[in-house]
Formats: C-alpha cells, structure tokens, sequence
C-alpha cells in the first residue's frame, strides 16, 4: 500500500497508524468489500473532539480554582508562579505559555478584589491617620485600609488648624507626602501624636525620615517603602520594605495586614536600604534620564525606531518613554534626595570615559575582556536574567498579538 506524505505527516501529528486514514485493501472471507474504510479520519477526529470537551471541562475547573487560590493566597501568589516555571519546564510547555495563563489569572485576581473586602490582620483596629491621604499612594492605602475594616482619617495641608481632632485615638499615623517636604510634615506632629501609636513613613528615602521620626515621637516606629507607584491595580505580588524605627512588635499588625494585601515585606535597614536605593532608583532613573534627554537632543525619528526594533529594544525605549510620562517632581526628588546619589552618579559618568576610549580605539580584545569581567561578577545571575526576561518578552508578544 502506498501512502503519500500528506497522508504519513497527518498520521504522525494524530499518533495514529497510517492505514487508519486511507480505506483497507484485504481479502479473504472476513475481508471487507473494496472501498470500506475501518476507523476514518472523521471518527478518529470524533475522538479527539470528545477528549478535547473533557479535557476544557478539567482545565475550565482547574483554573477556576487556581483563580479561587490566587485571590485567597495573594500574598504567596508571586512566589508559588515562580516555582511553578520548574513544572512547567518538566511538562514541555513552550517558554511563556504556562507564565501567560498564571500571570493572565493574577490580573484577573486583582481585578476580582479590586471590589472585595480583606480580612483585617487585628479584631479591633484603631483608627489610621494618613497624613497626605489625597495622593497617589495615600489613596491607595486609604482603600486597602477601608476594604480591610480600618477606620481611615485624612490630613491634609489645609487641616493642620484640627490635627489634634484628626489624631486623636489614632493607632497608625503614616506619612505620605512628597520627599522634600515628609522631615517638615514629621517635625508638624511632633506632641500631636498618641503616645502608644505607630508613625510610619512611606517615602524612598529612609535614612532622614526614620531618625526625624525617633525625634518627634517617643512611641514605636516604622519607615515603609512600597517599591511600585501608585497606579498598580492592587498589592498582591508587589514590595514593602520595613526599616524599623522602634518596637518593631507594635509594627507587626500592620505588617501582618500588608502581608494579607497580597505583598511581601523585606526587613532592611534605614541605611542599607538608601545604599541599595542609590543603585536601584537613582543611579536607574539617571541613566535613563540622561537616555532620554540624549535622544532628545539628536531627535530621531521614534516611529522609525520602533519599526526597526526588536522586541527586546522596542521594551528598553518603551522603558524611557515610561519615566517621561510621569510626574517630573517625584524623579527631582528621587535622584536629588541624597549626596550620596550625585556621588555615585559621579562615579558611573566617571567610568563612561575608558569605556569609550576602548570603543574609540576599537581595542576588541580589551572589550571581551572587560565583558567577561562583567560576566563573572554577574555569575548564575546572568542565564538567570536571560531566562526571566527572555519569558517576559514571551508575554509581552503574545499580549500584542491579541490586540
């Protein structure tokens, strides 16, 4: 029997024997008559169909309660989707298929407790003061107190004439309000505050603003950083760094309610934290600053750029045009917030010269020297990061596809 290599091609990608798509050519007395075929392509499809509706009916269930899970769970959310990459790769899954679905059912997550209530980390909570509540973040703390059972008040600029009304009975007093102004915003309440509450901050610098809080309160202590901006669709998944003040049992409870928004805290120092900061926000922004108001400067065509772009350039310069959208005051204050940042700037601009004097020269070994170097402090990280972004560029596409 001959079969051809549509009919050999088709019978591989079904898994099925060949013969199974042509009609049999038997004989003797069970043979059937000439042109009778014994299991056709249309009842083998028949088949799959069948197997592929039980197959959606399991996954439809088994996604529904991962979601269920998700939105219970949101606080371990990012690390348990982490984990799951090495079930994936044992399944051979295509890279970025499993992450699309997980990350896929984490927006939808958020988006489903956008409108529900958290449970509250204490029985009775007292009141919490947000100084500077009509902001960014002060909003959205402001909603995940409220939807987690917190009474919530707000001080605002034009209030300070009845702060002790608004402070009165308060058992968290948190400041959110612009860098350059939260140490004078500390110093303001100074005696204003119960003696038992917690003051927090949940600036980017935390160095000044923990010490100037030790100052102005005799009480417990907290500095917070939340390391996203306030235009994210919920807490699950996301930073808070804890620098503690004092009496860092006081602070657990709010803590602990971070934890159930869905975040994770990491405890750093005041002073580790502004070091790691200067290399994370600053000397980043910088560069991307500097990036950007260079591109500004030879002004090139950006449409003719994205056009000739490949994924992974269209997302750096995606990544630029991102900080000039935002709120040019908020990155002032972010990279201008410490010397220790212009030091540090210094440094990197400092060492753009021999780089460019091995460029000028077009010394090639002394590039892939200099490279290699670089590779070896990376070390695992380097594979590390290529995987990871190599399966963020994955989403990304598939995202733009279905647009």
């Amino acid at each position: 029997m001959r079969f051809f290599d549509f009919e050999i091609n088709l019978a591989r990608i079904l898994k099925i024997p060949a013969e199974s798509l042509l009609f049999r050519e038997e004989t003797g007395p069970e043979a059937p008559r000439p042109g009778t075929p014994t299991r056709t392509l249309m009842e083998h499809s028949e088949d799959i169909r069948r197997r592929l509706e039980k197959t959606d009916e399991a996954l439809a269930r088994l996604l529904a309660e991962r979601l269920e899970l998700a939105q219970e769970l949101g606080r371990e959310a990012a690390e348990e989707a982490r984990q799951s990459h090495g079930a994936a790769d044992d399944a051979g899954l295509p890279p970025g298929l499993f992450e699309e679905i997980l990350g896929r059912i984490a927006r939808e997550a958020a988006k489903r407790g956008k409108a529900e209530n958290f449970p509250s980390s204490v029985p009775q909570p007292k009141p919490v003061v947000i100084v500077g509540g009509s902001g960014g973040m002060g909003r959205q703390l402001k909603s995940h107190f409220e939807r987690s059972g917190w009474p919530v008040r707000i001080l605002e600029r034009g209030d300070w004439d009845r702060a002790d009304e608004i402070l009165s009975g308060a058992g968290t007093v948190i400041v959110s309000v612009p860098i350059d102004v939260t140490v004078p915003v500390i110093r303001q309440l100074a005696g204003r505050i119960p003696a038992d509450a917690l003051l927090c901050d949940v600036t980017s610098v935390k160095t000044e603003p923990v010490h100037a809080m030790l100052a102005a309160h005799s009480g417990p202590v907290a500095g917070l950083h939340p390391m996203f901006g306030p235009d994210v669709a919920g807490f699950t998944g996301q930073v808070f760094v804890f620098a503690p003040g004092r009496d860092n049992a006081a602070a657990e409870p709010l803590l602990e309610q971070i934890r159930i928004w869905g975040a994770r805290v990491v405890e750093v120092s005041a002073e580790e934290h502004d070091r790691a900061m200067s290399i994370i926000q600053a000397l980043r922004h910088f560069t991307t600053y500097a990036y950007g108001t260079f591109l500004a400067k030879i002004h090139p065509d950006i449409r003719q750029i994205l056009e000739l772009s490949s994924p992974i350039y269209r997302l750096q310069l995606e990544m630029v045009g991102r900080l000039f959208a935002q709120d040019p005051h908020l990155y002032a204050d972010i990279i201008l917030a410490s010397p220790r940042n212009a030091e540090l700037i210094r440094q990197y601009v400092e060492n753009l010269w021999p780089e460019l004097l091995v460029i000028a020269g077009r010394d090639r070994e002394e590039f892939i020297r200099r490279f290699m170097a670089a590779r070896a402090y990376f070390g695992d990280y380097a594979g590390q990061f290529m995987r990871e972004s190599g399966r963020m560029l994955n989403l990304i596409q598939a995202e733009r596809a279905r647009k």
